[in-house]
């Protein structure tokens, strides 16, 4: 047995989960998720125990991998609709900023607007289930950089919006502008020095 897919899925209180053929939906206060699981593996629902158990049908390797993963990919959808999964992202360089228009989120991290060729906002559309906080440092009253919080009950959409948003202007070494993670270390180069002629 797989040392994680042998564990149940704990529901806690408000959560109710639905097992139809190879398809499981999971509600809750935030949301609702539903997940195709393969069909190497076998699941069920304790509603007296409110578990959820999950076990493999046959014993072959690729079975063995499904296991762990699906028990680990429902954990996530339960602690998705109860808790939620959030991403902080951080704004480095000066003019840089971002805001948000409705379901729009402009980003200025100094592309021109030749490069860009419609200006030198990034504009992204906000998926569905997602919910995007801008933080300005003007709002929190100190001189950190703007920040992003990304939150929704999806972990997959959560971190895939994030890495989109990321990818607009990766941190560079030397001066640290660019987007990053809350909490990232960028290991910073050395400029070239200028050395007198002899």
């Amino acid at each position: 047995m797989s040392r994680v897919g042998k564990q149940p899925v704990l529901l806690p209180s408000g959560v109710s989960v639905k097992v139809d053929r190879q398809e499981i939906m999971v509600k809750g206060p935030k949301g609702a998720s539903t997940w195709r699981f393969p069909d190497t593996a076998s699941v069920s629902c304790d509603e007296g125990a409110k578990r959820v158990v999950i076990t493999r049908r046959d014993d072959t390797k690729q079975s063995r991998a499904n296991h762990g993963l699906t028990r680990s990919l429902i954990a996530n959808m339960v602690r998705g609709v109860t808790q939620g999964f959030e991403k902080r992202l951080q704004i480095y360089g000066t003019g840089y900023n971002c805001k948000l228009d409705k379901k729009t989120l402009h980003v200025n991290v100094g592309f021109s607007g030749r490069r860009r060729g419609v200006g030198s906002q990034f504009e992204l559309q906000v998926p569905e289930g997602i919910d995007v906080v801008v933080e300005t440092p003007a709002a929190r009253g100190d001189n950190d950089p703007a920040q992003l919080l990304i939150k929704g009950f999806d972990k997959q959409k959560v971190g895939q919006f994030a890495a989109e948003i990321r990818s607009i202007r990766t941190t560079e070494p030397y001066k640290g502008k660019g987007i990053r993670y809350h909490g990232e270390y960028v290991k910073k180069k050395q400029g070239k020095a200028l050395t007198g002629g002899g």
